[in-house]
């Protein structure tokens, strides 16, 4: 198991590969579905990628300016290209 600290302080335990999404799904379906990304340990993640250790996440919807960055970079061409 491993501890998720909340912005709120709030701590919970998972089980060892948990993805954001996962965290987000058990807290509630409707914030599942508004979640993009999330940042763990003060870094932006995909919501998908595990988490594996002890950590401190934020959930990224489309109201907070990293999950908005997180998801239009995914459909930024690649430097130098146009679309």
């Amino acid at each position: 198991m491993i501890n998720i600290t909340f912005p709120d302080g709030r701590v919970s335990q998972y089980e060892s590969g948990v993805s954001a999404m996962q965290v987000a799904l058990s807290i509630s379906e409707g914030l599942a579905r508004n979640v993009l990304s999330a940042k763990v340990n003060g870094e932006v993640w995909d919501a998908s990628r595990p988490i594996y250790q002890d950590a401190t996440l934020q959930l990224l919807t489309w109201d907070d300016k990293d999950g908005k960055s997180h998801l239009l970079a995914l459909f930024r061409p690649p430097h130098g290209r146009s679309p």
